[in-house]
């Protein structure tokens, strides 16, 4: 049965800490006057006391009402108080917000223990309990808002006298909670992405538990906050939950054990229907029309619509989630899934990610154990009803196209294409797809994710463009493997046997070549599913060339780019630029911020030697990182430049060869540019496209035309400035 216990009515309001957790000479307001510090109350005369009494109020003690001079006293009627009530100043003026008028004052709510800012207006709120409400709030038909003295307002901690099991993880890209972590307002996705990471070390895991736990204190008695200017209204149960300022919830169902950040400058919104536990809402963030998130964390500008169920997953910056389902994943900020039958489950998505309706991603019905997980690089955009077996990997910018995939997948060949061709009952990879066919797609969401990224505080230096360390260096490897397939095959075709230098070595002769001979080989990939139908690889000497041309055109625009932001203007003053130390080095993808795995593992060392001991310090490193990011990718460009003309550092002092690089690289721009022309035009000579349209008239009125295309227009204006650019560098580069 219901455990009820019965009080005395004059204690409700009263005894919030327990005494149990009450430290000696405090009493149960001490933290509560830490967090509100005013101390500008007075008693109410008796003339407010009566005139309260008139105007339908009461209280358990009048003494512990207490008010701020300049209270326009009847602006408060029909209001039950209890406990210490602490009311700031009331003038007779209205809040508008929306086109509805609230009017200032407290009607026809029952207020408990609570500090209320100035000019507030507060209305059949049905039970307030321990809050702290700033000025100028506003908050109209709620059923329930009230702060227990154990809130930890969605941070994963526990307070003096809790036992264990009731401190909150969030099993992070894996059901079977391997990789769970506890949150923490402030937590980015680099952090949680090291917390996933390393887990067979334990002195890493203790030393991010002590991280988290040294933000907060054990105490008991917070209450819960209201920022300045924040609406809520038509809301059913708010229970410890703190709110920033300017936030605007309205017709929530629940919402419990949150922290929602907000600011002038960055406002969150709640709205209908939705039902929030166990979570932590970064700034500018949007959740509305019936979510279900638990046990989440909303990095800042991300955003929940239409019905979206959100559990144990973090949803990284500048992304949205819609109708669907996410369950128990780590997604790096800019993911776009809009479609109501798509599932997503126990993944690792890195960053730029979009999914398609129909795509099940990650469901773990098809192995003995939920335990399998999904990693892929940025830009992983699964087609139309897509569906996957755990474990399976892909490289970043990989596209899988409509179809029902059998068995695990490592697919290592980044920019590609992935089909399930049942008639043949094989798997095909196009490598290099989007530089051959959608160029114009490949390059937007470059300028896309740039220009949606709202953060303010940007602590990590998020890379956007698709061409980068990490890309590149899954290109050079992309290219290796090519190599070793293409020899392969050709042995195979002429029932020779070799070994794996022998396949390189062949391979690359003919790829070099452009041999004919290429194409009529049936070149097969290797330890890229788990099965024993072929993996076919298309089209792959137009693959190896586009993959060396993207890799001339990194190389050198990364240059080209270093030297005009720095008014560089010789190959002694670039020398002076250059690190020392340019191998090709090994890049992770933390949390969308790229990070030369050196630095990392310097991290991970000083974190296990007590050198770095906190969240704050980790940031920093962030931040430090990001500074030294365009000196380390010049040093990286730089190697993949040598790598790719074959020649030695000494080469790169010679004005002339420079001079040639960046003839290539304008080459290659143009080539670039006509092939966002050319992969947009499509849809305008498509015949079965246009067939809706009985006049160019109707079209033009509805996809607009080529030549106004905003895009495409951008990109030639910026390769006639780039053209101006290299041709000045070749005049004047010494």
């Amino acid at each position: 049965m219901n455990h009820i216990i019965k009080h005395r009515a004059e204690q409700l309001g009263y005894n919030f800490i327990p005494k149990a957790f009450l430290p000696e000479g405090k009493d149960e307001y001490y933290l509560r006057f830490q967090q509100n510090p005013a101390n500008d109350y007075r008693p109410l005369t008796p003339e407010e006391i009566k005139i309260l009494k008139a105007n339908g109020n009461h209280s358990n003690n009048w003494n512990d009402i207490l008010v701020r001079d300049g209270i326009d006293i009847t602006l408060i009627g029909a209001c039950t108080f209890y406990g210490l009530v602490r009311i700031g100043k009331l003038e007779p003026y209205f809040l508008e917000f929306s086109e509805v008028r609230f009017p200032v004052g407290l009607y026809h709510s029952m207020i408990v223990s609570c500090d209320i800012g100035n000019n507030v207006s507060i209305s059949n709120v049905n039970f307030l309990s321990r809050y702290i409400i700033e000025d100028d709030v506003i908050i109209a038909n709620v059923n329930e808002m009230s702060c227990t003295s154990h809130s930890k307002f969605g941070n994963g901690i526990i307070k003096e006298g809790e036992k264990e099991n009731v401190r909150i993880w969030l099993e992070l890209c894996n059901e079977n909670g391997g990789r769970k972590v506890m949150p923490f307002d402030g937590m980015l996705a680099g952090d949680a992405w090291l917390w996933t990471k390393y887990r067979g070390d334990k002195q890493l895991m203790n030393a991010f538990k002590t991280f988290t736990e040294s933000r907060f204190d054990n105490l008991h008695g917070y209450y819960g906050v209201v920022g300045q200017r924040t609406v809520i209204k038509n809301c059913r149960i708010i229970k410890d939950v703190k709110i920033g300022s300017d936030a605007y919830i309205k017709g929530a169902n629940k919402l419990k054990n949150l922290t929602i950040n907000s600011s002038p400058d960055a406002q969150s919104q709640i709205g209908e229907g939705c039902e929030m536990v166990n979570g932590i809402m970064g700034v500018g963030c949007r959740v509305f029309y019936g979510v279900k998130a638990v046990r989440f964390i909303l990095a800042p500008f991300s955003q929940l619509k239409y019905g979206a169920r959100l559990i144990n997953s973090y949803l990284g910056e500048n992304a949205t989630v819609s109708c669907c389902e996410v369950l128990n994943s780590l997604i790096f900020p800019a993911h776009e899934q809009h479609h109501n039958n798509s599932f997503l489950c126990a993944a690792l998505l890195m960053g730029q990610s979009n999914m398609a309706a129909g795509a099940t991603i990650g469901s773990n019905h098809n192995s003995r154990g939920a335990d399998g997980e999904i990693q892929a690089g940025r830009g992983f955009w699964p087609g139309l009803c897509v569906s996957l077996k755990h474990n399976s990997k892909f490289a970043t910018f990989t596209m899988i196209a409509k179809g029902n995939y059998p068995a695990e997948l490592n697919i290592p060949f980044p920019f590609s294409l992935v089909s399930n061709e049942e008639h043949t009952n094989s798997l095909v990879i196009m490598p290099a797809y989007w530089f051959l066919y959608n160029m114009y797609a490949i390059l937007r969401n470059e300028s896309k994710f740039a220009a949606r990224d709202k953060r303010i505080n940007k602590q990590q230096l998020l890379e956007f463009n698709a061409l980068a360390p990490d890309s590149v260096n899954e290109i050079l490897e992309a290219i290796e493997l090519l190599k070793k397939f293409t020899g392969k095959a050709f042995y195979k075709a002429h029932k020779m046997i070799g070994s794996d230098v022998d396949y390189i070595s062949k391979g690359e002769y003919l790829l070099e070549q452009n041999d004919p001979v290429i194409a009529k080989l049936t070149i097969l990939g290797s330890d890229i599913e788990n099965s024993k139908r072929p993996v076919r690889i298309i089209k792959v000497q137009e693959a190896y060339n586009a993959y060396k041309k993207m890799l001339q055109y990194y190389a050198g625009k990364e240059i080209i780019q270093y030297i005009t932001q720095n008014n560089i203007t010789s190959v002694t003053e670039l020398t002076a630029h250059i690190p020392i130390e340019t191998e090709n080095n090994k890049w992770m993808n933390v949390g969308g911020q790229l990070i030369q795995q050196k630095a990392l593992d310097q991290l991970l060392s000083n974190i296990r030697e007590g050198k770095i001991n906190s969240w704050d310090a980790v940031h920093h490193f962030y931040e430090e990182q990001a500074k030294l990011y365009p000196s380390q990718k010049l040093a990286h460009a730089v190697s993949v430049l040598l790598k790719v003309y074959e020649v030695d550092r000494q080469t790169l002092y010679n004005a002339t060869f420079l001079k040639n690089v960046f003839a290539d690289v304008l080459e290659i721009k143009e080539w670039i540019t006509q092939g966002i022309y050319q992969s947009k035009e499509k849809d305008f000579k498509n015949k079965f496209k246009n067939m809706v349209y009985d006049t160019p008239e109707e079209r033009e009125s509805v996809l607009g035309t080529l030549s106004t295309n905003e895009f495409v227009v951008q990109q030639q204006e910026e390769m006639k400035a780039f053209r101006n650019t290299i041709e000045e560098l070749i005049r004047n580069f010494k």
